[in-house]
Order: structure tokens, then C-alpha cells, then sequence
């Protein structure tokens, strides 16, 4: 068995500026010379961006900008091999991540997340596959962007996703638990709403293959982060990443965003003794100075330092001055530490 795991990489200090940007699609590029480029959005541009035209045409303004900016991909897409089967992670707008997964046995593949469709379909044309599935984790555009155009290039892809959120192009609509076999690849669809109401995760069966399991996580989990609350409260979300964190400690966990950097430097303001975060920290820093992707991690990893599973430890309840109410079940109490670790994560400028 390959492993895709990476030690930690020799430590570095951050250059100025190295930092990792806020969490991209939700936040609205401003004009202003010399100022923070991403600006903070409120409910209202949040109901433009998910459900109208506006919406579209602000991602369609975003997928030009990053491939003028971003010609290559913002990361350096470092595949990961496994007997019969491979995973590409393909960089596309500023910090998203799309998925090619391939039977390699069959030359069959899937796609999750094709937010721009011409960096997956020249994915799948280097790779010389056959695309059978596009997996959606969600209705954001820069998430389900792509869903159109290669459906149309591809007449026989079937697109899958939940009903509750409104996918473009949905052909098979999903239910929690319910699998889909592309080749012999088998993934597993599980409901995990919050960021929003229908969000789904996908779950690739590693066994025959030899390898761990496979978390594509959407906008529910990144790499020492969760996703923004958009559609759901504290306590869904919590049973989600709860859900999530139940896969084993083995399960690599991929991601649809590149925060990784963003997300551990926040971290480590709430841990500050924490030699785990400290690791993987300056590993990132190495990391991203050299432009490298830092997915996956692995959700064991992903229990010593991410705060949003990290719910149920003494020292975060201490830092963040909250303390269980007498008779109040400990989920509830859960609940309210992650309500306040996302609510000092929104407020967060890296």
C-alpha cells in the first residue's frame, strides 16, 4: 500500500504576505488600491451568489480572473497512486479544488467539484479516461460550475448530488448512504448539511484497492477547518463533522479548498501549546512557499489540531472562557464552543 501521507517538512518562518487568503467564494474582491482584496459578505450577496444569475455571473468573472492569474493552477497538483486506482487533485480558481478519480484498471473516472470545466476536461484528456460521474458536494458555483459544460461534452456522465441543494445538471439525485459503483470504484454519499442544506460528502471505498478511505469533503471540512454556516445551525454541523470524524483515523481527507496555511495559523492563536498544530503549521508554511498542495491529511491528523473537532477539549473551552451549564448535555455545550470558534474564525484576518 502508498501511502499519501507527508511528514512534516523541515521548519521555515512565513515570508510577508505567504498567508492564506479567506475562504474565496465567499468573500467579494474589492477595487480599492493598497486594501484587502477579499471583503466579508453579508446575508444579502449570500442569497444573490447561491440563487440567482448573479451569482453565476460573479463565478464566471472569478474562473477568468484565476486562469489569467493562475495559468498553471494555483498549486502544484501532486497525484496520489494506488493498485488500480488514482487520484488527481486539480487546482482550479484561486483555491479550489476539483477531483479526477480513476479506475485505473478500466480507464473509467469520476469527477468531484468540476469548478472550471476546461482545467478537468484537460484532466481527463492527459489522462486519456473516460468520464462516467460528476459528484457534487454542493450548489455553490465554484463547486458545480463546471457540472454544464461537461456534461455536455460528456453526453453519457451522470451527475449526482443532493435534491435539497440545487445542483446545475442533476441527473440522479441522491440519499444519505447511498452508493454508486464507476468501474470498480465505489463511493459512498453521505448527507452532511450545514454549510448548506443539502450538502453531500463522498466517501471512496479504499479496500479493494488496499489503500485507506477516500473523504472528499466539499465545503464541510478542510484541513484544520470547517466550512462558514451558511444553511444550517451550530448543532447540524456538528453532527456532520462528528460524522465525518467517525470515518477512521486512516480516512485522508480531501478537501475542496486550499486553507490550509489560513486555517492552522488561526489554530495556533487558540492552541498556543500545541505541538502537533506547531508541526504541522510550519509544514505548511514549506508547503505552500513552494506553491505545493498540502492535501490530503488524514482525519487522525485532523483530531490533534483542527479547533472544529476539537469541540469536546478542556484547553479550547478555557481559551474561548466558555464552561458547561449545569444539565446541559454535552453536545449542546459542543455545539456552542463550535458556534464560537466559527464566529472568531469569521472575524479572522490572516
Amino acid at each position: 500500500r502508498q501511502s499519501c501521507r507527508r511528514p512534516a517538512g523541515p521548519q521555515a518562518r512565513p515570508e510577508p504576505g505567504s498567508r492564506g487568503l479567506p475562504e474565496g467564494v465567499e468573500y467579494i474582491p474589492t477595487r480599492k488600491k493598497g486594501k484587502n482584496p477579499m471583503k466579508p459578505v453579508g446575508v444579502a450577496w449570500y442569497s444573490l451568489y447561491a440563487h440567482t444569475q448573479l451569482g453565476y455571473l460573479f463565478y464566471k468573472r472569478q474562473v477568468k480572473k484565476a486562469r489569467e492569474q493562475y495559468p498553471q493552477g494555483h498549486s502544484t497538483p501532486q497525484p496520489c497512486h494506488f493498485p488500480g486506482v488514482k487520484i488527481l487533485p486539480i487546482p482550479v480558481l484561486s483555491n479550489n479544488y476539483s477531483y479526477l478519480v480513476v479506475d485505473t484498471g478500466s480507464s473509467r473516472a469520476a469527477v468531484i467539484d468540476p469548478s472550471d470545466p476546461l482545467a478537468v476536461q484537460s484532466a481527463i484528456e492527459e489522462e486519456g479516461v473516460m468520464l462516467e460521474a460528476i459528484f457534487c458536494t454542493h450548489k455553490h458555483w465554484d463547486h458545480s460550475g463546471g457540472n454544464a459544460a461537461l456534461h455536455q461534452w460528456h453526453n453519457s456522465c451522470k451527475v449526482y448530488g443532493s435534491a435539497l441543494d440545487a445542483i446545475p445538471e442533476l441527473t440522479n439525485p441522491l440519499v444519505d448512504r447511498e452508493k454508486v459503483n464507476v468501474g470498480c470504484l465505489t463511493f459512498k454519499a453521505l448527507a452532511t448539511p450545514g454549510h448548506t442544506v443539502g450538502h453531500m460528502v463522498y466517501v471512496l471505498d479504499g479496500k479493494p484497492f488496499g489503500s485507506p478511505p477516500c473523504l472528499f469533503s466539499g465545503d464541510l471540512l478542510f484541513l484544520a477547518g470547517c466550512g462558514r454556516l451558511f444553511e444550517g445551525s451550530p448543532e447540524t454541523m456538528l453532527a456532520s463533522l462528528d460524522m465525518a470524524a467517525g470515518l477512521g483515523e486512516d480516512t485522508l481527507l480531501w478537501p475542496g479548498h486550499e486553507y490550509a496555511l489560513e486555517c492552522l495559523t488561526f489554530a495556533s492563536l487558540l492552541e498556543l501549546d500545541n505541538p502537533a498544530l506547531e508541526q504541522k503549521l510550519q509544514w505548511a508554511i514549506q508547503q505552500r512557499q513552494e506553491k505545493r498542495s498540502t492535501c490530503p491529511s488524514t482525519l487522525g491528523e485532523e483530531q490533534t489540531y483542527n479547533p472544529f473537532l476539537r469541540t469536546h477539549r478542556p484547553e479550547l473551552h478555557a481559551v474561548l472562557g466558555l464552561q458547561q451549564g449545569g444539565g446541559e448535555h454535552p453536545d449542546a455545550f459542543r455545539a456552542r464552543v463550535l458556534k464560537e470558534v466559527r464566529r472568531h474564525k469569521d472575524l479572522y484576518k490572516a
